[in-house]
């Protein structure tokens, strides 16, 4: 029978400010091309509004994730993001996406892949789309995966219980080091840009450099098709310089406008992810802008309020904040990244059987 038939087994959960169709490996066909092809199907592109699938028309909710066994005794899990592109029929694994990453440890619990260990369990995850190790802490008195709390995060109405997510060996995890150029400042059309790699390849521009304040809203940005078309331009480029090659028709690098904070954080940012623009801001796009400010005469740092040693960095966004703690040595070009951690909050939405459209 083919999956047209029998369906296959999905869970849709809500991780941090995304959504996404949850896989184990095993349920989904191995040749990559086959199992791309069949997700497509699945979340209903191509197609702006996705209506013949699960996806939700937006590439924040047109994510997968696939969680497997790990292969050695490193990690827990291992666990791969493939965004799923809503207009147009392609598949990504150029990025991964933290977000996702707090709803993969309750998922391998859920799904028995990961035994309960007390009050709390730690599952340490293996990230494959670049490598890079997460630990979340997940919930799970009773026996069970508690994903009701009081903890709100930015950008989700409604509060959840939180999930702890550290990270190691990011740094340079997509691009092979942190500074991918090997400058802390580059110019790029004619604008100064820094280009930064932790866990996420991110392009930090001064919104002023623009002629914007850098606390514009989501809709303004997306309808000012001139900076848009400077935005990608510099985006282009900047693929190159980061060795991600001809970046034409991937989702990263991501592309930050950075400005001095209103509300009493670090940084404001607006980011283009890349072709829309973010109601809040990525895990690990957060992350790689706060290790961004605390790289002495990068373009975050120019506009930041400068931190004191440890101090958590608040990365203020269009719906709020991203709180993010990053441990480094060094300085300049010489930084090095030791340990990031932030709090998010994932909630399962349904678990069942999902059926694809049958193929062309």
């Amino acid at each position: 029978m083919s999956a047209e038939d029998e369906g296959i087994r999905c869970t849709l959960m809500r991780g941090g400010t995304s959504k996404g169709a949850y896989f184990l490996a095993e349920d989904l066909p191995a040749d990559p091309d086959v199992r791309d092809d069949l997700l497509l199907r699945l979340m209903g592109s191509p197609d702006d509004r996705q209506i013949d699938g699960i996806g939700g028309g937006h590439p924040l909710t047109s994510k997968v994730a696939i969680v497997s066994r790990p292969a050695d005794g490193e990690a827990d899990l291992d666990y791969l993001f493939l965004q799923i592109m809503v207009g147009e029929a392609g598949v990504s694994a150029r990025q991964t996406c933290g977000n996702l990453l707090a709803g993969v440890a309750p998922f391998g619990i859920e799904r028995g892949l990961v035994p309960v260990r007390g009050d709390s369990t730690r599952v340490r995850v293996r990230i494959l789309n670049g490598g890079g190790l997460a630990t979340a802490t997940v919930g799970t008195r009773g026996g069970r995966v508690n994903y009701a709390g009081d903890t709100l995060i930015s950008g989700v109405p409604f509060p959840a219980a939180p999930v702890t997510l550290d990270f190691a060996g990011t740094e340079g995890s997509t691009c092979g080091r942190l500074l991918p150029t090997g400058s802390v400042r580059d110019a790029i059309g004619g604008v100064e840009v820094t280009c930064v790699d932790n866990g996420m390849p991110v392009v930090i521009i001064a919104a002023d450099a623009l002629g914007l304040t850098g606390h514009e809203s989501p809709a303004e940005l997306e309808a000012a098709a001139p900076v848009k078309a400077k935005v990608e331009g510099i985006r282009l480029r900047a693929g190159e310089l980061m060795g991600l090659g001809d970046v034409r028709t991937t989702t990263v690098p991501k592309m930050t406008l950075v400005a001095a904070a209103r509300s009493g954080g670090t940084i404001a940012t607006r980011t283009f992810i890349p072709h829309r623009v973010h109601a809040s801001i990525g895990v690990l796009g957060a992350v790689s802008v706060a290790t961004a400010v605390l790289v002495e005469g990068s373009v975050a740092a120019a506009v930041a309020v400068p931190p004191a040693p440890g101090e958590t960095l608040r990365i203020e966004h269009p719906t709020g904040f991203f709180d993010t703690a990053v441990e480094v040595s060094g300085e300049g070009a010489d930084l090095r990244v030791h340990r990031s951690g932030v709090v998010r909050t994932a909630r399962k939405l349904f678990d069942g059987t999902v059926w694809p459209r049958r193929a062309l």
